[in-house]
């Protein structure tokens, strides 16, 4: 039996849009483009207390896998690795949407939070860049 979520994070690595391990995880929680953090089960403490606190003041969602390092090694193709953090709202949705049909009471509300990030993130830019008021296009 395949695992939807497993397969989302596989996914995510293709793309591009997954920053796997605690130095690419840190960079992109700082510079703002991570969207959920996802941390493995078995993580060491410290790792888990520097997740969090590098989420600290900062709109990323941190999410505790149900899978084990060796499992999300597996499936990410790197040894060793404890956090990733996704940056693109869709893949994230739609990985949390995987975890929450597993186990909807652990991440329903993790995936309600952000399916409501991702629509407002593309309500925002079908709208189009903010204008001032007063300005024309054509200064």
């Amino acid at each position: 039996m395949t695992d939807r979520a497993l397969n989302y994070l596989g996914l995510m690595r293709r793309a591009g849009r997954l920053e796997i391990g605690e130095a690419a995880t840190g960079y992109a929680i700082k510079e703002g483009r991570a969207r959920c953090v996802c941390v493995a089960a078995d993580a060491a403490d410290n790792a888990v207390k520097r997740a969090k606190g590098w989420l600290q003041g900062r709109r990323a969602l941190y999410v505790e896998l149900p899978y084990t390092k060796e499992q999300l090694s597996d499936a990410l193709g790197r040894s060793g690795c404890s956090m990733a953090a996704c940056t693109d709202f869709g893949l994230a949705g739609a990985f949390l949407a995987a975890l929450a049909e597993k186990d909807a009471e652990r991440y329903g509300a993790l995936a309600e939070e952000m399916r409501r990030r991702s629509d407002k993130a593309a309500y925002r830019k079908a709208r189009g860049p903010k204008r001032k008021p007063g300005r024309e296009l054509n200064e």
